[in-house]
């Protein structure tokens, strides 16, 4: 399973490599929002969790599900404007004047796609417009809480005053904690993309992928950019409506995640990591077997990449998946067995996630069972 993006015939020019404020904000609040995605930044969730002033960290909490989940387009709004050319603004403000520029419609439909669901890359209507739409955005958004589903609803409803309270929460992160972690970051980021793009314009896009990831590479055709990740997706660089091009946008904050805007209408865009820290804590042998058997099977790692990112219910992963809800729970029985599963219930729902954490260290657990 990938998510590929053609660029045949694509010129190296339309190739941009360069940081984002907006898109690293964004990462640094779901590593908030998601500490246990992030063991190698807790020293720093911990400290800036615990300094956030209580009005910020409500609003933060009320509107998580933008960065924690899943992480929102609308952290990268110069890939839907055409003569943004692919590039981010230089600053954090600038790019929330490049936010400013996407339409209700986009935005809101960006914003209110808060889990990994197959119909991303295809389009369609806007909850705006559409009533269908509409309801599945707010049920997707009950599912995720009370306060969740009230923001959807605000946002429905006032498009406009939530965007300005949204610019308004994005300015205060950036005067708590984000202005000190840009100026900590920058210089890195900006040294990684000129890095890039050195090797792209003297050893072309082949080499200039394989320093991006070992996960992004060519096809045989060298006519796709091939993103090794468990979805399939398919995406074009070559949009006449956003212009064609790519965009890879490097992140100090994001690893593990290796992020692909691939959405209908939308130009692509990489976002990767340019570190990674280590792991510690192995666990029994015996464990281990018991954990990689679980994952053996190719449903239950299907499943784990929607529990990785949030929790669902049965149904949720039912409808995602096309398989019964019954053959869901006997999957997820078997995760929850091998201690993968945290299960948790809210309201009417009983909701399922992955223990990062626990997952995480399989790695290193299984290198040191073999070696023990």
């Amino acid at each position: 399973m990938s998510v590929w993006i053609d660029v045949a015939g694509l010129p190296a020019e339309r190739v941009v490599f360069s940081p984002s404020p907006l898109a690293e904000l964004g990462t640094a609040l779901h590593a908030l929002a998601e500490p246990a995605h992030h063991p190698g930044l807790h020293g720093w969730t911990t400290a800036t969790t615990s300094a956030l002033k209580p009005d910020l960290a409500d609003r933060l909490h009320e509107t998580d599900f933008l960065w924690g989940p899943t992480f929102s387009d609308i952290s990268m709004p110069f890939a839907a404007l055409a003569d943004a050319a692919g590039q981010p603004g230089a600053t954090l403000a600038e790019d929330l004047d490049l936010l400013d520029r996407l339409d209700d419609e986009l935005y809101v439909d960006a914003a209110l796609e808060i889990s990994c669901t197959s119909t991303f890359r295809l389009g369609g209507p806007s909850p705006l417009v559409d009533a269908e739409s509409r309801r599945m955005a707010l049920e997707r958004a009950a599912a995720r809480g009370p306060r969740q589903a009230e923001f959807a609803r605000r946002l429905l409803a006032d498009p406009p005053g939530v965007r300005a309270w949204l610019r308004r929460l994005f300015e205060d992160c950036d005067q708590a904690f984000f202005a000190d972690v840009w100026k900590r970051v920058r210089v890195q980021l900006a040294a990684d993309a000129r890095h890039k793009a050195e090797v792209l314009r003297h050893k072309g896009l082949a080499e200039a992928l394989a320093e991006v990831s070992p996960a992004v590479s060519f096809d045989e055709n060298r006519s796709r950019v091939v993103v090794d990740k468990l979805i399939h997706g398919h995406t074009t660089a070559l949009d006449p409506t956003v212009g064609p091009g790519i965009t890879f946008i490097p992140t100090s904050f994001g690893w593990p995640h290796l992020l692909v805007l691939h959405a209908t209408g939308w130009r692509p865009v990489i976002h990767y990591p340019v570190a990674a820290p280590e792991l510690t804590g192995p666990a029994s042998t015996a464990l281990l077997e018991s954990r990689l058997e679980a994952l053996a099977h190719p449903m239950r790692l299907r499943l784990c990449r929607n529990l990785a990112r949030t929790a669902y219910t049965t149904g949720e992963l039912a409808t995602a998946h096309g398989i019964s809800a019954p053959e869901v729970s006997r999957h997820l029985a078997i995760l929850k067995r091998a201690g993968l599963l945290q299960t948790r219930r809210r309201g009417r729902y009983v909701l399922h996630q992955l223990d990062v954490q626990v997952v995480a260290r399989l790695g290193s657990d299984f290198l040191e069972g073999v070696l023990r």
